[in-house]
Parts: structure tokens; C-alpha cells; sequence
């Protein structure tokens, strides 16, 4: 039975020729010495190195390559796509995770594929991982409570602009110089966006669209605080009393059903 090529492979073939380029061209410019043909039949796996070349010389979205996107190129001067993303030995994409440690430099090493192999990764075997890229950041501080604690993880799937970002929704925004855990909220203006600390503590914070280098939309998070605070007592005391009063109105309706019927 003939091996089927994975779908990387066939568009990593779809760009070469899309450019008019020979293997042995595509190879020179991507510098990856005889690999593309055997990445091409799907023998070998495109690396990081090589996905990094392809944006950087022809705004190939990582995302589109691993069929993720059905955005090909990038515009980079608003793309928040991942610059670099990983692989396990499995041909599945990693979810790499950003430390608060690694946090300071993470903005400025969004092209380095070295410094991203040095950060742990790993996989999780569900549904709600499988479509997009995903990565893990390490919540600093606590402008997110009572939702987010300080040091718990929240995972993010790759929003490919923030035109496409989903408003009122927490997201992970990379800039320069900060990765920030807020929920984001667009502006009349398509120049900037609003990020939004939880804890009513911390201001607003007004962010040029064009200063954001990457954006994860987050849609689960991972806690080792199993107490339980004091907002959420509060909800769960506030429920137990509704119960308590549904069971006090159903007693006197059928009460009052009961004496209807004598």
C-alpha cells in the first residue's frame, strides 16, 4: 500500500511550484540541502528551521501549511499567526508552553527556532485540541481575578489577525515587549484595541493593533488551586438558597393542590 503523503508535504510541493522553482532551486534558497524531495514524497518532515525560511522569504502562513488556514500568505504588518511551531516525533504539532521565566523574552524570540525548542511541550489527546495551533502561557500576577490565578496556565488557539479575533473574549496579546493575559475588546477604530483586566483594580489598557505580534484566544486553562474562594462561595451559597426556595414553592403548591382536592 502506498504511503499517503501528508498534507504539509503536498503544500510544502504547492509552494516550490507555485514559484517556479526545480527541488534542487527550492533547496538553495531554503537551505535544506537535498531534503526537499524527500519531504516532498513525505519521507522526511518539514522542520522548524525550514517553515521559518518559508515565512520569512514568501509570507507562507504556518498554519495554511499544516492545514490548520485556509489563509496561504500572510500579511505580516497584521498577521498574529505563530511565527514558528513545533512537532513531536509523531508528525503532530506540539503545544509549547511559555513559563513566566520565558515570558520576558518570548516578544523577541518569535522567529528563533533554537529558543523555542528549548521550552517544554507537550500534547493533549482531545477534540477541542485538534483544529488550530495552541500554545501555554503561565499567568503573571493577578489584574485576571477572580477568573485567573496567579501562575496557573491558560491555553490558547492562534488567531491569524485581530480583524478575525473574537471581541469580549480573553485572549494572550504578544507585543514587543509584554505578553499580556486580557480580554480584548475592539474599538471603533481599527487601529487599536482595548485590553481589559478583570480585577477592577487595573486600568484599561488602549493597544495599537499594529504592536501586536501574536494573539491566542484562550479557551481553557490549567489550575493546581482546588480551594475554593471566596466569589465562588458566595455563587455556591446563593445557589443552595434558590434550591432551598424552588423546594418551598413546590411544597405550597402542592399544598394548596391538596386542600383544593378536600
Amino acid at each position: 500500500m502506498a504511503q499517503e503523503i501528508p498534507t504539509e508535504a503536498k503544500r510544502f510541493k504547492q509552494v516550490r511550484e507555485d514559484l517556479g522553482k526545480t527541488q534542487s532551486e527550492f533547496a538553495d534558497l531554503l537551505d535544506a540541502g537535498s531534503t526537499t524531495a524527500d519531504i516532498e514524497r513525505g519521507k522526511k518532515k518539514i522542520t522548524g528551521k525550514i517553515v521559518t525560511e518559508l515565512l520569512r522569504q514568501f509570507n507562507v502562513n504556518p498554519l495554511w501549511l499544516y492545514g490548520n488556514s485556509y489563509n496561504k500568505y500572510l500579511e505580516t504588518s497584521t498577521s498574529t499567526a505563530p511565527k514558528i511551531i513545533t512537532m513531536d516525533t509523531n508528525d503532530r504539532e506540539n503545544m509549547i508552553m511559555v513559563p513566566i521565566k520565558a515570558s520576558a523574552g518570548y516578544a523577541s524570540n518569535v522567529q528563533d527556532t533554537d529558543w523555542y525548542n528549548e521550552l517544554p511541550a507537550f500534547n493533549i489527546p482531545l477534540p477541542q485540541y485538534r483544529e488550530g495551533s495552541y500554545r501555554a502561557f503561565q499567568v503573571q500576577g493577578d489584574s485576571m481575578l477572580p477568573v485567573l490565578q496567579p501562575q496557573e496556565w491558560v491555553m490558547g488557539k492562534a488567531v491569524e489577525s485581530v480583524r478575525t479575533a473574537n471581541d469580549n473574549r480573553i485572549h494572550v496579546v504578544v507585543t514587543a515587549d509584554s505578553v499580556l493575559v486580557k480580554k480584548l475588546r475592539k474599538s471603533e477604530s481599527p487601529e487599536a484595541v482595548n485590553l481589559i483586566s478583570l480585577n477592577r483594580e487595573y486600568p484599561v489598557i488602549e493597544q495599537a493593533v499594529v504592536e501586536i505580534k501574536e494573539l491566542w484566544e484562550v479557551n481553557s486553562k490549567l489550575s493546581f488551586d482546588l480551594d475554593v474562594h471566596e466569589g465562588e462561595e458566595a455563587m455556591i451559597s446563593l445557589k443552595q438558597g434558590l434550591d432551598s426556595l424552588r423546594e418551598e414553592i413546590q411544597s405550597i403548591k402542592k399544598g394548596n393542590t391538596f386542600k383544593k382536592l378536600l
